[in-house]
């Protein structure tokens, strides 16, 4: 079983060719796959296989390191349609992959970068269905009650403000999160991020948040890349609903806000209907392939 292990800000993914697999994908074969030291080591795997529509380049199935399925990853995808480039899949600058989110469309901005554009992201979905139509809500753990706003896009996003980078930095996400992505308000359980605005030096955009992120079935993670478009439409909402003039109102191609995480920036673009483009790299780190004994271990895993 040959594999590339991938990395974008931190994001690692093991990337699979399905017709490389000797076997399928169960979620225990992903944990211990994903598990480290006695696997390969990695935040999750991705799937590639060809396509079922011709229309698209391939299919991205995207296993988190639990064993669950994940339905989109920011990082994620970049990862795959950047591979999908290198190793000859297809030799277009733009095209369009299909994931249990729906259809991406990426476009390669360079050797290692690339826009991808993620639709239109909702305030309202099946993964906050006692949600109002402004996706706010209030969510407890021990000892306080947070203010949030729910973003989907393609994937539950919970994004909660604080007020100031010392408080955000302070946060104990180890212990805090698990509250939150296992909330009974979130059926599907749901992504959450803490954010703060910072002061990006001048009054023009585009508009810089800090954010951290809990990912669902993952923990805390050095980056997300749908984490962080999660934090950048709640803070585009939240400053249009204090009156703020948006960039979006400057710019035709939507509010941009870059998102400093632990693994580096993105930068995410906010249209008025809240389509959302969301830009950054991806870098291959190693390609290998499992050992016999490690892959007869597998193979004995159910």
């Amino acid at each position: 079983m040959k594999f590339e292990k991938w990395q974008a800000l931190g994001n690692d993914y093991l990337i699979v060719e399905r017709d490389e697999l000797p076997f399928e994908l169960t979620p225990a074969r992903v944990r211990r796959l994903c598990v480290g030291h006695f696997g390969v080591f990695a935040d999750g795997v991705l799937l590639l296989s060809p396509p079922a529509d011709p229309a698209h380049v391939a299919d991205l199935r995207i296993f988190n390191p639990d064993g669950s399925e994940a339905e989109l990853s920011g990082n994620g995808a970049r990862e795959a349609i950047l591979y999908l480039r290198r190793r000859g899949w297809t030799d277009a600058d733009t095209f369009t992959i299909h994931t249990l989110a729906g259809d991406v469309h990426p476009t390669i901005t360079g050797a290692d970068t690339c826009t991808v554009d993620l639709g239109n992201a909702s305030l309202t979905s099946r993964d906050f269905p006692g949600g109002p139509e402004d996706g706010l809500g209030a969510v407890s753990t021990p000892g306080r009650t947070w203010q949030f706003r729910h973003v989907s896009i393609g994937n539950p996003q919970c994004a909660i403000h604080v007020a100031s980078l010392t408080e955000l930095e302070a946060l104990d996400l180890a212990t805090i999160g698990p509250y939150i992505e296992g909330d009974p308000q979130f059926p599907n359980r749901t992504n959450v991020s803490w954010y703060t605005e910072l002061d990006a030096g001048d009054d023009s955009p585009p508009a810089h948040i800090r954010a951290r992120i809990f990912e669902r079935g993952v923990g805390e993670t050095l980056s997300s890349g749908t984490g962080a478009t999660g934090a950048a439409v709640a803070h585009v909402l939240a400053q249009r609903t204090a009156g703020v003039e948006a960039p979006a109102e400057r710019d035709p191609a939507g509010a941009r806000v870059t998102v400093l995480l632990d693994g580096g920036e993105l930068e995410v673009r906010v249209g008025e209907d809240l389509r959302v483009n969301l830009t950054g790299w991806a870098r291959p780190v190693f390609a290998g392939r499992l050992s016999e004994d490690f892959e007869k271990e597998l193979h004995e895993t159910e």
